[in-house]
């Protein structure tokens, strides 16, 4: 359960507007445009491990960066940072899976009993 706060500054968003006299269509946080700067050489670099190529321009890892930091920050909020939205996207991505075929555990049942008088 969480509480909502009531500080202020919580609910302030540091926004960027765009340059002086030039308001931009939307209104991003600072911070996600830090991740798409660093996604969009990530998923570059990808693109190159697949296919060997580099192209002029990436349209394709761009639109990959918007939908990947649009996804990050659907679940960020003052509570939740977005460095522990990744790390918990990483944990979960990493941890075991339940196996898919139903794995009984072998019972322990004692089929005969034996008494002996004297310890060995």
């Amino acid at each position: 359960m969480r509480l909502r706060t009531d500080d202020d500054i919580y609910r302030a968003r540091l926004v960027y507007l765009g340059p002086p006299g030039y308001t931009l269509p939307m209104h991003l946080p600072y911070a996600q445009y830090g991740m798409f700067v660093l996604l969009v050489p990530l998923f570059v670099f990808l693109h190159y491990l697949i296919t060997f190529e580099i192209d002029a321009f990436p349209a394709w890892e761009i639109a990959l960066a918007m939908v990947t930091t649009s996804y990050v920050f659907r679940h960020v909020d003052p509570d939740r940072p977005a460095r522990m939205v990744i790390r918990t996207a990483l944990t979960d991505w990493r941890r075991t899976r339940e196996p898919a075929v139903e794995q009984r555990d072998p019972r322990l049942v004692a089929t005969r009993i034996r008494v002996r008088e004297e310890l060995v």
